[in-house]
C-alpha cells in the first residue's frame, strides 16, 4: 500500500462510544448554554461528515510535502498545491465553524465534540491541522480583546479564513520563555512597534490565507525581566485598519524555514519583526498580562498535541491491523515443524496479536483520557469559562489533566508507533507504507508546547502543589470508588482489584516523592517523568475499566454490536493485566531513588 493513497482509517465507532455511550454528551453538554443547538443526531452526522472528508479530502495530501515541501522566496512561503486544495475543502465544508461560538457565526460545539473532530483532522493530515490555528486565535481575541479590537479583527478572521500563529520562542531562549528579548515600544493608543526575532513558529507564513494574525509575546520598554514583564500583542501580516479593512504589508517577515525530521508540510519558521520596516502590533485587551493571556492558547495547543499523538497511534494501529490480516507468512505456531502446513495471515501469530492488542488498548485508553478531559472542558464552559469563579473546581481539574494528555500521550505514542511499524516487518521501514511517516511526524509532540519533563514539572510543582494536592486527591477518590465498587460484577472483579492495587502504589509513590522533597527538589527532576506516567496510567486504567462496565451492559441491549463491546472488554483486561502491575515497579524506583547521578563529574559523562 502506497502512502500516497488514502492512508487514513478513522475509529469513528470508538469516538462515538466515548461521546454518546460513556460521557453521554447528548444529555450533559449538547444543547446547553453557551453551546449551540446541536443535538445528538446532528452531532453524529457531523462526526460522520468529518470522518468522510478527512478520508477523501484531507488525507490525500498527507505525504505530498515529503516530495514538494513549502518553499521560502523573498520573504513569502508557498505551500504545495495539494495541501492548499485539502485546506480549501476544509473551509468549503464549513469545518472551521464547528468550534466558533454562535455569535461569531459558528456552530458553538462543546469542546468534547470539537476535540473528537480534531482527532479526525489531525489523524488524517497532521501538517494540515495546524493551519487551522486562526480559529483558536479568533476565539482568544473574542474572549480577551476590547470591543474595538473584536470589531476590527473577528468578522474577517472567521469569514475570510485568516490564519493565526502563536509566537513565543526565541533563539537561545528555547523553553525559557521568560528570557525573551523581543521589545515593544508604544507609538500611540494601543499600537506598539515590535522588534526582535522568534523561531520555531508554526504557521508563521504561507500563501494559504490572505492574512495571518500573529499573537506575539514581547517585553515593553522598562518592563521587568522574566515572564511577568511580557505583554501579548496582535501583530497582523497585513495591517488591519480600525474598520477591519486590509492595509499595507506589516514589518513581520519569515526569514528562515526549518528543515525538519517530519511534519514537513507544517511551516515551522524563524520570524523577524521590525527589520527594515516597522512591525506594528496592538496590545491585546490593553492590559500587560501577556503570559496569562498566552496560556489561553498554550493550553489549547497542549491539548491539540495530545490528541495529535493519540490519533497517530490510532491510525498506526488501524494500518497495522489491516496489514496483519492481509500478510501471509509462516505456518501457525502449533504447526511450525510441519513444512507442508499452509501459510497463515500474521494476525494469527501470538506475538503479532500481542503487539496489536497493546496498540488497541493504549489508543483507546488515550482517546478516553483526551475525551474525558474534553468533557471537563464542557463543564468549564457551561459554568462561565476558563478562570471563571463558578468553574473553579472543574477548571483546576482540567489544568491538572492537561499535562497527562500532552506529556504522557506524546511520550508513550512514540514508543508504541514502533509496534505499528514492527507489525509491518521490513515493509514498515519503507516509504511505501505510511507508518514510518507517522513516527517522524509524531516525534515533535514530545518537544513542542513544553517538553515531557516540563509537563511533569507543571503537574507536580504547579498543578498538584497549587492546592496542596486536593484536586489530585479528588480524582483519586473517584478512582478508588470504582476499584472498591461492584462495576461489572464478577466479570470485572480482577480488573477492579488490579486498579485498586495500582492506585495504592501510586499513592505510595506520591507520598515517597513528597517526603524526599525535604532533602532536595532534584528528586522531582529525576523522578518527575516516571510519576507523570504513573498518574496517567492509573487514570487511563480507571477509564478503561469504566468503559468495560458500559460495554458489558450494552452487550445485553445491543447484541448486534457485540464484537465491538467484546473488544472494549478485551482492551481493559489486557491493560489491567499488562500495564497496571508496572506501577509497583515504578513505586519501588521512586522509593530507591537517590541523588547519586548528580554527583557524577561532568567530565565523566
Amino acid at each position: 500500500m502506497s502512502s500516497s493513497t488514502n492512508h487514513y482509517v478513522p475509529n469513528l465507532r470508538d469516538i462515538e462510544f466515548n461521546l454518546f455511550e460513556f460521557l453521554d454528551i447528548g444529555r450533559t453538554s449538547l444543547g446547553h448554554a453557551p453551546f449551540g443547538d446541536l443535538d445528538e443526531t446532528a452531532a453524529r452526522q457531523l462526526l460522520q461528515t468529518f470522518a468522510l472528508l478527512s478520508k477523501t479530502e484531507l488525507s490525500p495530501s498527507f505525504d505530498e510535502s515529503e516530495h514538494t515541501p513549502p518553499k521560502l522566496e523573498n520573504g513569502e512561503v508557498t505551500l504545495p498545491p495539494g495541501l492548499k486544495k485539502s485546506m480549501a475543502a476544509y473551509f468549503d465544508a464549513g469545518m472551521h465553524l464547528l468550534e466558533q461560538p454562535t455569535h461569531l457565526g459558528g456552530m458553538g460545539a462543546p469542546p468534547s465534540l470539537f476535540w473528537a473532530t480534531f482527532e479526525l483532522i489531525v489523524g488524517s493530515n497532521a501538517s494540515l491541522a495546524f493551519y487551522t490555528l486562526g480559529n483558536l486565535v479568533a476565539r482568544v481575541i473574542d474572549r480577551l480583546g476590547t470591543e474595538p479590537q473584536k470589531r476590527r479583527f473577528l468578522p474577517h478572521m472567521v469569514d475570510r479564513r485568516w490564519g493565526g500563529s502563536m509566537v513565543l520562542t526565541e533563539p537561545d531562549a528555547g523553553s525559557d520563555v521568560g528570557a525573551a528579548r523581543t521589545k515593544a515600544r508604544p507609538v500611540g493608543g494601543d499600537v506598539w512597534e515590535i522588534e526582535g526575532v522568534k523561531r520555531f513558529i508554526t504557521n508563521g507564513d504561507s500563501d494559504m490565507n490572505e492574512n495571518i494574525i500573529h499573537m506575539v509575546l514581547a517585553r515593553p520598554e522598562g518592563a521587568p525581566p522574566g515572564t511577568k514583564g511580557l505583554s501579548l500583542f496582535v501583530v497582523p501580516k497585513f495591517w488591519v485598519n480600525e474598520d477591519g479593512s486590509l492595509g499595507e504589508r506589516n514589518g513581520v517577515v519569515c526569514t528562515k524555514l526549518e528543515k525538519k525530521m517530519g511534519l514537513k508540510g507544517s511551516v515551522t519558521c524563524e520570524m523577524t519583526f521590525g527589520d527594515g520596516q516597522p512591525s506594528r502590533g496592538i496590545l491585546l485587551g490593553e492590559v500587560h498580562d501577556g503570559i496569562r493571556q498566552m496560556f489561553h492558547i498554550i493550553e489549547q495547543a497542549r491539548m491539540a498535541v495530545g490528541v495529535k499523538s493519540m490519533s497517530a497511534l490510532s491510525a498506526g494501529y488501524q494500518r497495522a491491523l489491516a496489514f496483519s490480516k492481509d500478510r501471509l507468512q509462516g505456518a501457525d505456531l502449533m504447526k511450525a515443524r510441519d513444512k507442508t502446513a499452509p501459510r497463515v495471515p500474521i494476525f494469527q501469530h501470538p506475538d503479532v496479536r500481542r503487539m496489536l492488542m497493546a496498540q488497541k488498548a493504549y489508543s483507546e485508553g488515550m482517546r478516553a483520557l483526551c475525551l474525558f478531559t474534553a468533557s471537563i472542558q464542557d463543564g468549564v464552559e457551561m459554568k462561565g469559562g476558563h478562570r471563571a469563579t463558578e468553574a473553579g473546581e472543574l477548571d483546576t481539574l482540567n489544568d491538572m489533566l492537561l499535562p497527562l494528555v500532552k506529556g504522557y500521550c506524546s511520550e508513550k505514542v512514540y514508543e508504541l508507533l514502533a509496534l505499528s511499524l514492527q507489525v509491518h516487518g521490513g515493509s514498515g521501514y519503507l516509504m511505501d507504507y505510511p507508518v514510518e511517516q507517522y513516527i517522524r511526524d509524531q516525534k515533535i509532540d514530545t518537544l513542542y508546547e513544553g517538553t515531557t519533563h516540563i509537563q511533569a514539572l507543571d503537574l507536580l510543582m504547579r498543578k498538584v502543589a497549587r492546592d496542596g494536592g486536593a484536586t489530585l486527591q479528588g480524582l483519586l477518590s473517584q478512582i478508588r470508588e470504582t476499584a472498591e465498587g461492584d462495576l461489572g460484577g464478577g466479570e470485572l472483579q480482577t480488573e477492579r482489584a488490579a486498579l485498586g492495587k495500582a492506585l495504592g502504589e501510586l499513592e505510595m509513590m506520591l507520598g515517597t516523592l513528597m517526603g524526599k522533597l525535604s532533602e532536595s527538589v532534584y528528586h522531582v527532576g529525576l523522578q518527575g517523568n516516571r510519576v507523570l506516567a504513573s498518574v496517567a496510567e492509573v487514570v487511563i486504567g480507571w477509564l478503561l475499566v469504566r468503559h468495560a462496565g458500559v460495554a458489558l451492559e450494552r452487550m445485553k441491549t445491543n447484541p448486534a454490536d457485540k464484537a465491538f463491546y467484546v473488544g472494549k472488554f478485551a482492551s481493559a483486561r489486557w491493560y489491567c493485566a499488562e500495564v497496571l502491575p508496572g506501577l509497583a515497579h515504578a513505586a519501588r524506583m521512586v522509593e530507591a531513588g537517590t541523588l547519586d547521578l548528580l554527583e557524577v563529574p561532568e567530565e565523566s559523562y
